[in-house]
């Protein structure tokens, strides 16, 4: 056992035994808050120190304190299924979608060109196959949505870990990094659609009505349109909405006035039969500097800066909710880690493949196929909201299928970084890449 293990066990065993003796119903949260925030920075921390994301420590200590009960230590389990803290983590995931969208704009949606445009359809294709085939194979038993939401799963990019690297390597202008990036933004959108596709026709058939061609048609035009018609509408309500909310005064204008923009989007979205995350995502996207200008003209800080601070808090709520809900017994059954590993290669050669959309003479195509393979926090909001689709009662994606796609997230993340920064460098090493 580590000493950052050892360490998790005595903060549960000092401090979460009083969840029983506390009364009213905010001292267990906060008792519970203050856990799970420790925690995800201690977790954190020690993946910086190893060379990785934050957010890949928070998953994984998450998964350490959801499976201390295995130690004897089982006072952190109604932690996971506190309602409150589950609406925070809820939350966080809008405000982390919404961030992921401010970190892109429709212009650069525009500008990426054909490659980054072919990227990223070989790139949601090709691993929507086999992650359904994978699906098929080893759990020839479940239903063809199980197969259909793995197919969805895999579509995911975390582009966020792949940036950090090109940035590290002083790589981020070069064309293989302008084919990611935009190639990235692009499979956010279509990774969208098709996860809204997928839950409307899980819906369908949980309300017993048949998935016709037809109702699929619908879903995904009703996406499709919900999209379009936020971002056009969007870029020329935001401007105006900002200009009008610069004339008040006080603190924190700017940042409520865009949260605000962003949860009135994701209610939207809800209303069209969508995920929220879609609408929290597209109002990231409409949302430019030039909008809230005046802002900036009186000394306000961008907008990126003013959301950090409620990221910080909710967003590690999500992920260590996240990985509390991964049950390692599981992993004591042979197919769930079969399912685990073939779902782990599908995500690595899905991936690659679409590295053949990239057209042009001398660019290293596979460090473009590995700058795609990350799945991060992407592939865990889609994880989790495949536990909270139901048919007849029953999730469509079971705590064993969950536990082997956060497998293959934590997998998928920790490769990526160390793989791109060799393919890079080998390029340089050897003036030219690798046939």
């Amino acid at each position: 056992m580590t000493r950052f293990s050892r360490r998790l066990i005595v903060l549960a065993a000092l401090i979460v035994p009083t969840l029983a003796a506390t009364g009213g119903n905010i001292a267990p949260v906060a008792l519970a808050l203050a856990v799970i925030l420790l925690a995800a920075k201690l977790g954190g921390d020690a993946a910086v120190r190893t060379g990785q994301p934050a957010v890949l420590g928070e998953l994984v200590v998450g998964v350490v304190l959801g499976n201390l009960g295995l130690l004897g230590l089982p006072w952190l389990e109604p932690i996971a299924q506190e309602p409150t803290i589950i609406m925070l983590a809820e939350l966080g995931v809008l405000i982390l979608l919404f961030e992921v969208g401010l970190e892109a704009t429709v212009q650069d949606m525009v500008k990426v060109g054909l490659p980054s445009l072919l990227v990223a359809l070989l790139g949601v294709v090709t691993p929507f196959v086999l992650g359904w085939g994978v699906g098929a194979l080893v759990l020839p038993n479940e239903s063809v949505y199980v197969h259909l939401f793995l197919g969805a799963t895999l579509t995911a990019t975390s582009v966020g870990i792949t940036a950090r690297v090109l940035r590290d390597l002083d790589k981020s202008r070069t064309p293989e990094a302008r084919i990611i990036l935009g190639a990235a933004v692009i499979d956010d959108v279509l990774g969208l659609v098709i996860l809204a596709v997928v839950a409307g026709i899980i819906q369908a058939a949980d309300q017993g009505r048949g998935v016709s061609l037809g109702a699929t048609g619908l879903v995904m035009a009703k996406a499709l349109v919900f999209l379009v018609g936020a971002l056009v509408l969007g870029m020329w309500l935001s401007p105006r909405l900002f200009a009008r909310a610069a004339r008040l005064r006080g603190p924190g204008v700017l940042l409520a006035t865009a949260l605000s923009f962003c949860f009135l989007l994701a209610y939207l979205s809800s209303i069209m039969g969508l995920a929220p995350i879609v609408g929290a995502y597209a109002a990231g996207l409409i949302l430019e500097d030039v909008h809230y200008r005046e802002f900036a003209g009186r000394g306000e800080r961008p907008l990126e800066a003013l959301i950090q601070p409620v990221a910080s808090i909710l967003v590690p709520v999500f992920f260590v909710l996240m990985g509390m809900r991964v049950d390692l017994t599981a992993f004591a059954h042979t197919e769930v880690l079969g399912l685990a590993a073939l779902l782990t290669v599908a995500a690595i050669i899905g991936k690659q493949a679409c590295s053949l959309g990239a057209m042009g003479r001398g660019l290293d195509h596979l460090s473009i196929g590995i700058g795609m393979v990350p799945r991060g926090e992407v592939g865990l909001i889609f994880a989790s909201i495949g536990m909270s689709l139901t048919i007849g009662g029953m999730p469509v994606v079971s705590p064993a299928i969950y536990s082997a796609i956060v497998i293959m997230v934590i997998l998928t993340t920790m490769a990526a970084p160390p793989a791109l920064k060799w393919s890079l460098n080998r390029r340089r090493e050897g003036g030219s890449p690798t046939p």
